[in-house]
């Protein structure tokens, strides 16, 4: 776990303010904190008033937070990421094609990586084999995470499944409710969609250099927002719970599970437990499918993953065949 680096003073200010839990926190205590004086914690706040945030004075004891942005706020998902012990660079943009095509291009520029790119809306936001994403301004998290791993290819086979099953673990504790996998990369409540990961990565001659992981996630979407060819076959994590959740301090716990996946999936302890958790969460698992590859179509019964995340399939006449690629089908139960 690396230690949070230095923050700009309105980062430092909410994380000490949301640490307080609603208890005051002093002007001096701030400004000593932040080394300014107590005009400039002021100052600081009067921008912070400004973006969406309310505080409330406790005479002669300090200020507290009475009001947070709904929106996704860069400087309070720092806040709750510093509380959460980690350190990450988050670029929040207002909207973009892709953040996967942006965090890709700040790659190719050479910034520094491990860094996030989130956006409240994409013009262009895509799945797997290229299908468009619905990416609306509607309280949705848009983010991609940039890596430079330096691994070889053989070694990225599980990167995404790895990825899905964290985030699973992170939607069931965050929101008391369990989501399902679809493999390889679909995040399911009751058969609806509720998420989609893409993993991109450019490749030297034996190695990943450069590896961007990407996730749509359906958030806060209210029930009747999608669209009519989404309608039935979507839904948001605040409609299957029933309500709203807060997003930036999501999007933080988000950052920090990807940066602890991420680290074990490098070191390779994520090994212990991996197949146990897909086993958890797989949707497919000995229920009829039908694997489409370009023409090539394939049905039989799911039978879960192997030891390099192919889909195992048993067919009708009794063979199994694995799959490392393919649109899945779920087909109901003879």
């Amino acid at each position: 776990m690396k230690t949070p680096a230095r923050a700009s003073p309105e980062v430092l200010i909410l994380e000490a303010l949301l640490a307080a839990g609603g208890s005051p926190v002093s002007g001096v205590a701030l400004a000593r904190q932040l080394g300014v004086s107590r005009v400039a914690v002021w100052q600081q706040m009067e921008k912070l008033r400004a973006q969406g945030f309310a505080f409330s004075a406790v005479r002669a004891r300090g200020y507290r937070l009475a009001k947070l942005p709904a929106a996704p706020h860069p400087a309070l998902i720092a806040a709750h990421l510093r509380g959460l012990g980690h350190a990450c660079p988050v670029t929040l943009l207002e909207e973009t094609d892709s953040t996967n095509d942006e965090a890709a291009r700040q790659l190719a520029a050479g910034r520094p990586a491990p860094f996030a790119v989130l956006a409240r809306r994409q013009t262009n936001g895509r799945g797997r084999l290229g299908r468009a994403w619905h990416s609306a301004d509607n309280g949705n998290l848009y983010a991609s995470f940039a890596f430079r791993p330096r691994l070889a290819p053989a070694r990225m086979q599980t990167f995404t499944l790895w990825m899905g099953v964290n985030l699973c673990e992170l939607v069931a504790n965050f929101c008391g409710a369990t989501p399902g996998l679809k493999w390889p990369n679909d995040l399911l409540f009751a058969g609806r969609k509720a998420g989609g990961m893409l993993t991109e990565a450019r490749m030297d001659a034996d190695q990943i250099r450069d590896l961007v992981f990407g996730l749509g996630l359906n958030v806060n979407s209210p029930a009747g927002g999608w669209p009519p060819e989404l309608a039935g076959r979507a839904i948001s994590l605040a409609e299957h719970t029933g309500a709203p959740l807060d997003l930036n301090r999501f999007a933080a716990a988000l950052l920090g599970r990807v940066l602890l996946a991420y680290d074990r999936f490098l070191d390779g302890t994520f090994t212990t437990g991996f197949a146990e958790l897909w086993h958890r969460y797989d949707v497919l698992r000995g229920r009829p499918v039908t694997v489409l590859q370009g023409a090539h179509r394939v049905a039989g019964v799911a039978l879960g993953i192997d030891d390099e995340g192919a889909l195992i399939l048993r067919t009708a006449n009794g063979r199994t065949e694995r799959f490392r690629a393919g649109e899945v089908t779920l087909e109901k139960n003879p």
